[in-house]
C-alpha cells in the first residue's frame, strides 16, 4: 500500500472488479471518441481483471471513496514480447499492463503517480528494467512514456485489438 497526496494505491480485491471495469470501459469510450481504437469488446475483459486480481498483480488508485485508476505490475513476459530486442536480458524485469485513469481525472497527474509507484516498486524490488507497450495510434501515451525516459524498441501486434501495431518500451532501472 502506498499513499500519494491524499490518495492510496493498494492491491485490488475481487470486490473491486465492478469499479475497475467501469474505469476501463470509460477509458475505452473516451479513447474511441478521440479516434484511438485501442480497447474494445475483446480487451480488456472482466475475466482478465479477475485473473490480475487473483495473481495479486492489479493495483487500484483511490482518492477517498473514488476509484481513480489502475495498473498491473507483473514479472510474466507475454509471448508477443519475445521477438523484441530488449535493452536488458529477459530476467528480473517488471512489466506494466492495463494502466488506466478514469477520463474524469485525465490531465491531473494521476497516470504520472501510478508510473512513479510502478518505477519505485521496480527499484525497491531490484528489477533491472520496466517494460510495457502502448498503442501506435496513441501519440499522447508515446510522448508520456518517452518523457519519462522509456526507449521505444520495436512493435508487436494484438490482432483482436487492432490492425495497427503496439510499440514496446523499456526503462532501465
Amino acid at each position: 500500500m502506498a499513499f500519494v497526496k491524499n490518495c492510496m494505491i493498494r492491491k485490488a480485491l475481487l470486490s473491486d472488479l465492478s469499479s475497475i471495469f467501469k474505469i476501463t470501459q470509460a477509458c475505452g469510450k473516451a479513447m474511441i471518441a478521440k479516434g484511438i481504437y485501442q480497447w474494445n469488446e475483446h480487451y480488456p475483459t472482466r475475466e482478465r481483471f479477475q485473473k490480475d486480481v487473483e495473481l495479486q498483480e492489479l493495483y487500484l488508485f483511490e482518492q477517498k471513496e473514488n476509484s481513480i485508476g489502475i495498473i498491473v505490475l507483473t514479472e510474466i513476459i507475454d509471448e508477443e514480447y519475445y521477438p523484441i530486442r530488449w535493452l536488458t536480458p529477459n530476467s528480473k524485469n517488471l512489466y506494466i499492463h492495463r494502466l488506466a485513469v478514469h477520463p474524469e481525472y485525465w490531465g491531473q497527474g494521476y497516470a504520472q503517480q501510478l508510473m512513479d509507484f510502478a518505477e519505485n516498486y521496480a527499484k525497491k524490488n531490484q528489477y533491472t528494467s520496466v517494460r510495457l507497450d502502448t498503442f501506435s495510434q496513441n501519440k499522447r501515451n508515446q510522448k508520456f512514456y518517452e518523457t519519462r525516459g522509456y526507449q521505444r524498441l520495436g512493435e508487436i501486434y494484438f490482432p483482436k485489438q487492432s490492425e495497427f501495431p503496439f510499440y514496446c518500451y523499456e526503462l532501465v532501472i
